[in-house]
């Protein structure tokens, strides 16, 4: 796992990345950097993250079966982060995070983010559409190859 390269496709090995933010080692500096660090918990199933980073109004007592029912049926490719914008302690990160579907699917989200007491938390999200990939685009999961010679 420690060389393993990390989900949030930063570049860094997990371990290195939002590994140590899953292991409470670190918190997020940015609502960006959290974003990737819940992207990278579906990935790597860490539900109790996935809540912990939740703000607490937004919190559901089913939480935790729907989150383990999505990670047990989604295999996540990739993510792309579009913009991230701060305001003080409030926060709005665009996002594309890909899935196998037939033949790919992705989730395209405006997210919310507020900190407080030093910490960032998701509030709510704005779907937005998905968009269009190129064939000849380099594919979505950092494999290096082309979309239609990969997940395309």
């Amino acid at each position: 796992m420690k060389d393993q390269g990390c989900p949030c496709l930063s570049g860094k090995t997990y371990q290195d990345c939002c590994g140590l933010l899953h292991q409470g080692k670190q918190t997020a500096v940015t609502a960006e950097q959290l974003m990737r660090s819940r992207y990278s918990a579906f990935v790597m199933q860490q539900s109790n993250y996935l809540q912990t980073t939740l703000h607490p109004s937004q919190r559901q007592p089913d939480d935790n079966t729907s989150l383990q029912q999505t990670m047990q049926t989604t295999q996540w490719l990739g993510l792309t982060i579009i913009e991230h914008s701060q305001d003080g302690d409030e926060a709005e990160v665009e996002f594309i995070a890909f899935y196998l579907d037939n033949p790919l699917g992705q989730l395209h989200e405006r997210s919310r983010f507020c900190r407080q007491d030093g910490l960032w938390f998701y509030l709510d999200g704005e779907f937005l559409p998905p968009i269009k990939l190129g064939r000849n685009d380099n594919c979505i999961c950092g494999s290096g190859k082309k979309l239609k010679r990969c997940h395309g």
